[in-house]
């Protein structure tokens, strides 16, 4: 049975060198052109296993290494794209992944998802630790292995390195695997390999080559036999090419597809159509930005490849494809697409959020993410947010939109705005979480705040000897508030018995709404009279009804000492 090519993605937080790296590998300067230097599409390069063998020199012969594997294929993308379009039937096309981190700031949020979806897809991985050349001292040794280049740096140099590679292999630790610098793992099935790289200079990258090679060629053999029949692919992207109109860009991990083929596509319908032409990329170039493809009759697993057929327009990216030569293999064929699309279960809520997701493997990792975290789906669909969609949530309390790496109109953002629906947007998930979690917290504080200057909260005044300026109508007197707050228009007890309203308060000759714990304090009050409701020196309680005292349960985090020790004496009373 054939062996295919070992499927990689890298994945990481934006700008810790991920694009960088593949370049000095593919000898190209694609990041160079990226907006903002941070990759926004995902795509896919070749790297056949001679340029591998060029790169690694003899290290593979010093680790007694024989590849055998045809050759590396790379996938380069945001972080979360590696999931949630490169996915299929249980999981990750990914055979490995590399996760990229920057020996300077070590784990940032997006390496932290990134991470959770390596292991929520049980993916294997190495960590590469990029932009070494920039520790304080660092010698450079343009292209050469880690060890070498390690050995030409200063004690101190050598101790930096070391004591931030052991900071990230801690933070590994902390997402539960264990890891080590690659040249001190004796069992890489045990432990995840950690390799100092530098994308600029190129030193570290044949450790990392290596790494990849001999793991995925000793480790995941049986992963990459190729099935026969059934051509398997993800879809990555929809797009219009010159004379060929609508085509897909498709990673295929399994079996083959040739010109002529019939292919069975998810999308807002399924696609079924006879293929026109295959488009390949030229090796080590990419198949996003590649414009001289070369026109094949049939690509094998695993490679990147631009197709061209009738209807690609309802395609969505992110869904299965097959490829069948056979017409009497078709029925089967849609079976497979079929099983594998319902696998998305959206089983709503009556009351949650709605969920508009550019993919089909986007709108799953969003439903499982927002699932784990407790949180209620009304509705989860493919595509962006219409009018409709706003119109539909009017009606619903405080209703929230997740709008993940889709366009919305300036129409839809105005009409959502005038209907107070609030909708995060992003086309990062961890983004969109966050921003979620912090719109929740701030308007849990916006509620407590709301209930403290509404509410009742305890208080306890005492009477001062001395101060009793007029006896009645209304009766005025001096009081020291000797624990919680008081404020007028509120009713003052005695040995649980209300006496009578608090009708004004007055500090240093002006009227005031409220008086704290230490403040000494003139009252006027209605309906008394001291010496007899009232003497000097008695100590008067606010009077809180049951129903106040629930609503102070609910934010006891924002009561003062003082008033937590009032409400324990009243429920103890």
């Amino acid at each position: 049975m054939a062996i295919r090519s070992p499927i990689l993605v890298m994945l990481g937080h934006v700008d810790h060198g991920k694009t960088t790296l593949l370049d000095k590998i593919r000898g190209t300067a694609i990041a160079e052109g990226e907006p903002g230097a941070i990759t926004q599409h995902i795509s896919a390069s070749y790297i056949p296993i001679d340029v591998v063998k060029k790169v690694c020199g003899t290290q593979l012969q010093k680790m007694n290494i024989n590849l055998t594997i045809p050759g590396l294929l790379w996938i380069d993308c945001p972080g979360h794209e590696a999931f949630t379009t490169l996915r299929k039937r249980g999981g990750s096309i990914a055979d490995i992944a590399v996760l990229i981190v920057d020996i300077n700031e070590g784990f940032q949020p997006q390496t932290v998802e990134s991470i959770n979806f390596l292991k929520q897809f049980k993916t294997p991985f190495i960590v590469a630790v990029t932009k070494i050349d920039r520790l304080l001292g660092w010698n450079k040794s343009e292209g050469q292995g880690f060890l070498k280049t390690y050995g030409n740096q200063t004690e101190m140099t050598q101790n930096l390195l070391e004591e931030r590679v052991y900071h990230v292999i801690g933070q590994v630790a902390e997402h539960g695997f264990t890891a080590d610098r690659f040249d001190r793992i004796q069992d890489f099935t045990q432990q995840i390999a950690v390799v100092p790289v530098s994308g600029v200079t190129g030193e570290g990258i044949s450790d990392l080559l290596m790494v990849l090679s001999g793991i995925t060629q000793r480790y995941l053999k049986d992963n990459l036999e190729v099935e026969q029949g059934i051509g398997k692919g993800t879809v990555l992207d929809v797009k219009e090419y010159p004379g060929l109109g609508t085509t897909i860009d498709v990673i295929l991990y399994n079996g083959e597809v040739k010109k002529g083929d019939y292919i069975v596509v998810g999308g807002k319908e399924l696609v079924i159509a006879k293929i026109k032409a295959l488009l390949k990329p030229h090796a080590l170039t990419e198949l996003r930005v590649e414009k001289d493809f070369k026109n094949v009759p049939k690509v094998s697993a695993a490679a990147g490849v631009k197709i061209a057929a009738p209807s690609l327009d309802k395609v969505i990216a992110g869904s299965p494809l097959r490829s069948v030569s056979d017409p009497q293999m078709v029925a089967k064929a849609k079976e497979d697409v079929q099983k594998e699309i319902s696998e998305v279960e959206i089983e709503t809520d009556k009351m949650g959020v709605v969920i508009k997701a550019d993919t089909l493997g986007s709108l799953e990792a969003l439903i499982k993410t927002l699932r784990a975290r407790g949180i209620p789906i009304r509705k989860a669909v493919v595509g962006g947010i219409s009018r409709s969609d706003v119109l539909e949530l009017r009606a619903i309390h405080e209703p929230v939109i997740f709008a993940f790496n889709v366009r919305i109109s300036s129409d839809v953002n105005k009409l959502s705005r005038d209907n107070k629906i609030r909708i995060f947007h992003s086309n990062v998930i961890y983004s969109l979480l966050e921003e979620h979690k912090k719109w929740v917290h701030d308007k849990k504080l916006r509620e407590e705040q709301s209930i403290l200057e509404s509410i009742t909260r305890p208080g306890k005044v005492r009477v001062m000897p001395g101060y009793v300026f007029r006896q009645c109508r209304p009766a005025v007197f001096g009081v020291e508030v000797m624990k919680g707050i008081i404020k007028s228009g509120e009713s003052l007890e005695k040995d649980s018995q209300v006496i009578g309203e608090i009708r004004e308060i007055q500090s240093k000759g002006e009227n005031v709404s409220k008086a704290e714990a230490g403040e000494k304090v003139a009252l006027s009050m209605m309906g008394v009279t001291i010496g007899k409701e009232i003497k000097e020196g008695d100590e008067l309680n606010i009077r809180l009804t049951a129903e106040d005292v629930e609503k102070l349960d609910k934010i006891k985090s924002k009561l003062r000492g003082d008033e937590l020790e009032l409400i324990n004496e009243l429920q103890e009373a």
